[in-house]
């Protein structure tokens, strides 16, 4: 690990103008590529005290030997050379997307004597027209099939093209008046490229138009009587405009833009982009990438943009680019976009109205894209096992944690104070293991506390387990067995140990649960502890944590663990509130049950004026029994009814005769 202070330049070498740098490793190798509008400003920033860079920066600096700079005259130049640089070095800090898919576009190669339409992956090629990229291959295809049909180009290979030429007889397309047969002659060379460019057209939006002009033929071909073309017309229009609704309208005003959307956590971002064109949605593709580099919502925009419009020239950058965030240095990419299309283009975060929802659905997209990632990620075999041995390696284990539990505190401002446990066996979720946890010992708020109880009520129900096999014997098993229920017959939640327990904190909440263990006598299950702030590991009785490198399959689990545990606790929480908050003095009655409650609620309209019922007009609800009636009145003679509300503007006394909501009794009900 490099001493950043051991290559930094000196006072007054690093250029205050625009620039491009790099930072290199000790083999020469560019490990980050950065630009900046002042160099000295920007250089500085990264040999300042460590302790204050992100971790992610800091690991960067410690681990390059050398820093080397380019002055440049604009901005917008150190741009481009910025995003030259990335492609040529690939360097390890920088994010670089990479698609979670090839995508498919449709392609019209312009550049051929008899252009061809096709579908086509991978980088574009010069003089082919792309629409695209689309989700899926058979989209392509149907709509292509159904366009053939007005536009019927050519879509054969070339060795197809040449020997329907050299036979003299067209393929089965062409039979059938999905292809013109420009092999065999039937047009010239200009007729077909004619038929291509207007497959183009269409393509592009203009289909206002076109269709405009084949209503008009088709209906002067029936003034004229001439019933069979104007049939072929109205099929072709047809045709026509089922290829436009595989393309709802989205957009009212035929706007052509890009929506970008990312959505991020700590260690990995995906970008999702809509093109729209004409006011329809064209095409789709995305990207998922590791967070190596200390970025924001807004730099992830900017590496996107650079990404997708690199390469790009023309009507392939649009008018308008939808964002949802603005890039720090927006006007310089302004105008390299411009540049890149020839005219002026709009970068802007839309606020309002259609472009605003569909920005919302892009943003869905690339959710529902990270998260898909992450299965396919957590799913892998290969993956799941470097991630544990990485764990069992880094915290010095004896071999890698098959079972591996975490523990988790959830509470509102100190009330309803709950812990979950979720279990992960082969580095995957097991639910049916999951436990929940009410605190008891105490109330209030004390996040180190509750993880002790919970810790060690956990393997207290453990050592019983032991204890009812004949594994363990101890000098006292009393306090082992509080809080167990005898055998029923039924599974065991806590007969089987994990090898680790990961509990969601730093220090104080490792301390805890490590505490519990030696309580208790256990010693053979490690402990660690994940912080959320900065994704450091803690162990018991360690000043400094571990730091697992951000790409590491090892930490992914681990928060992947951690992210479920704080997930299920807050669920289990939410709930536990949602019923106190709902709590009335009909819950406290033995053996009602939900149907029975809604009955009586529905039959009197609230709980004030069933308290005042008797014992024999409760009766006569259906399904209630005389001594179910009896229970019900005493249980309502006891609750203490709330004060009576007040409008507090006249002081008038408010009598409440509002029914109850079905399955809850009244607000007044709620106080006992």
């Amino acid at each position: 690990m490099a001493d950043p202070s051991s290559y930094r330049p000196e006072p007054g070498q690093i250029p205050d103008s625009p620039g491009v740098y790099k930072f290199r490793d000790e083999h020469r190798r560019v490990i980050y590529v950065g630009k900046a509008k002042s160099l000295r400003q920007r250089l500085a920033s990264y040999f300042q005290d460590i302790a204050g860079l992100h971790p992610r920066t800091a690991t960067m600096v410690t681990t390059a030997a050398s820093v080397e700079w380019t002055v440049v005259s604009t901005e917008v130049e150190a741009l481009q050379l910025e995003y030259s640089w990335i492609k040529e070095y690939d360097p390890r800090f920088n994010v670089k997307y990479r698609d979670d898919k090839s995508y498919p576009s449709l392609a019209v190669t312009l550049n051929e004597e008899y252009p061809r339409v096709q579908v086509m992956r991978g980088p574009k090629k010069k003089g082919v027209r792309y629409f695209g990229p689309y989700g899926h291959a058979w989209a392509i295809r149907e709509t292509v099939d159904l366009m053939l049909r007005v536009f019927p180009v050519r879509t054969c290979s070339a060795g197809v093209f040449k020997r329907s030429a050299q036979i003299g007889r067209p393929c089965l397309l062409g039979y059938i008046g999905k292809c013109s047969a420009p092999c065999v002659g039937k047009v010239t060379p200009e007729e077909h490229r004619e038929l291509a460019e207007d497959f183009c057209d269409f393509m592009a939006g203009r289909t206002g138009t076109y269709l405009s002009r084949l209503e008009k033929e088709m209906h002067a071909a029936a003034e004229d009587m001439e019933y069979e073309k104007a049939a072929r017309l109205r099929d072709d229009i047809g045709a026509l405009r089922r290829a436009m609704e595989k393309n709802a309208v989205v957009l009212a005003d035929a706007t052509d833009a890009d929506l970008i959307a990312v959505a991020e956590d700590e260690l990995e971002a995906a970008v999702q982009i809509f093109h729209v064109r004409g006011g329809r949605v064209r095409g789709q593709r995305g990207w998922v990438t590791d967070k190596v580099e200390a970025v924001d919502t807004a730099g992830l925009v900017e590496h996107a943009l650079q990404q997708l419009y690199g390469e790009e020239k023309g009507e392939a950058v649009p008018k308008e680019v939808l964002v949802p965030a603005l890039p720090e240095d927006t006007p310089t990419l302004n105008q390299w976009l411009a540049e890149r299309r020839g005219s002026q283009v709009s970068l802007r975060i839309p606020q309002r109205g259609d472009k605003k929802a569909l920005m919302e659905t892009v943003h869905r997209n690339a959710l529902q894209s990270l998260a898909l990632h992450k299965t396919k990620r957590a799913s892998d075999l290969t993956t799941r096992s470097r991630a544990l041995e990485e764990i069992a390696e880094a915290l010095d284990l004896d071999s890698a944690p098959l079972r591996i539990e975490c523990f988790d505190i959830s509470h509102l401002q100190g009330d309803d104070v709950v812990a979950s446990m979720v279990v992960f066996e082969d580095g995957l979720a097991r639910k049916s293991e999951y436990r929940r946890f009410q605190i008891k010992t105490f109330e209030g708020q004390d996040d180190v506390r509750s993880m002790h109880e919970v810790v060690s009520r956990r393997f207290r129900r453990y050592l019983q387990e032991k204890l009812k096999t004949g594994e363990w014997d101890p000098e006292d098993a009393e306090d082992a067995a509080r809080e167990v229920p005898e055998d029923d017959g039924r599974p065991k939640r806590f007969a089987y140990p994990p090898q680790l327990v990961v509990v969601d904190g730093g220090q104080p909440q490792v301390a805890a649960a490590k505490r519990a263990l030696e309580e208790l006598g256990i010693d053979d299950v490690a402990v660690c502890g994940l912080a959320k702030r900065l994704e450091e590991v803690w162990l018991p009785g360690e000043d400094d944590p571990v730091v697992l490198p951000r790409t590491s399959e090892g930490l992914y689990l681990l928060q992947r663990v951690r992210d479920e545990a704080h997930r299920f606790a807050i669920q289990y929480q939410r709930n536990k509130r949602g019923k106190r908050l709902k709590s009335g003095p009909l819950d406290e009655v033995p053996g009602l049950g939900e149907s029975r409650k809604q009955a009586l609620i529905k039959h009197f309209g609230s709980v004030k004026k069933l308290r005042q019922a008797t014992i024999d007009q409760i009766c006569e609800v259906p399904g209630i029994g005389r001594k179910t009636a009896e229970t019900v009145a005493a249980a309502l003679a006891q609750a203490v009814p709330a004060g009576p509300a007040v409008n507090t503007a006249t002081g008038e006394i408010i009598e409440d005769e509002t029914p109850a909501p079905a399955g809850a009794s009244s607000e007044r009900g709620t106080e006992q």
